[in-house]
């Protein structure tokens, strides 16, 4: 039984919460990128559908008055995904908590469940429990991607209140597993999942290549 296939009948014995990130201007877009349709179904959409698969139960993050009033409001307005990745920890009842991007619509399901073997296999380092499994390929760090213990909202916090608002100069600051794209690559993954939309021309090129 290949890797991936084992990935679907994985879960860990602690409940996991998923949270999609859809709270963000989209002011390179021109458009509301969690409202654009892909391939029959909107970003949104196909997040909250692949964060079902891998969580036990899934949140929005984003303003209520545009996604209703289930969804997780930044506690720190206008500080980019790190205000959304606060939030959610603060809100969350879960130790382990899956972040996603609303505008990842490459990415798998079975590539979360794989995060989350992770937690399983490497649950801490010489200096301590793991607060992130992060994925480093295709350029640098994956965070919007990733895997959180709800303490890294402490870290969070700190952060965004000296206003310090670059996710990935965190993880030198607390025990984090990096999972690198060799490992990724491995697992028979591709690179591709990481592909974000920011502009039109970004989106109208996945468009194409999802045919």
């Amino acid at each position: 039984m290949g890797l991936r296939t084992e990935n679907r009948e994985l879960r860990t014995e602690l409940r996991i919460a998923a949270f999609v990130l859809a709270g963000g201007k989209s002011s390179r877009m021109g458009a509301d990128k969690a409202a654009l349709k892909f391939h029959g179904a909107t970003l949104l959409e196909r997040a909250l559908g692949i964060a079902t698969l891998a969580a036990d139960e899934v949140h929005i993050c984003g303003p209520r008055g545009k996604f209703g009033p289930a969804a997780i409001e930044d506690i720190f307005p206008d500080c980019g995904p790190l205000g959304g990745i606060h939030a959610a920890l603060r809100s969350s009842a879960s130790e382990l908590n899956l972040v996603l991007a609303v505008d990842l619509p490459f990415m798998e399901a079975d590539f979360l469940r794989f995060l989350l073997r992770q937690a399983e296999t490497q649950p801490r380092t010489e200096t301590g429990l793991l607060l992130a499994i992060v994925p480093r390929a295709a350029g640098g760090w994956q965070p919007l991607c990733a895997l959180y213990r709800k303490p890294f909202a402490e870290v969070a916090q700190k952060a965004l209140r000296e206003k310090r608002y670059k996710i990935d100069s965190l993880f030198a600051e607390v025990p984090v597993h990096a999972v690198e794209e060799a490992e990724i690559l491995q697992a028979g993954f591709s690179l591709g999942m990481f592909d974000n939309l920011n502009t039109r021309e970004e989106f109208e090129l996945a468009q194409r290549r999802a045919k």
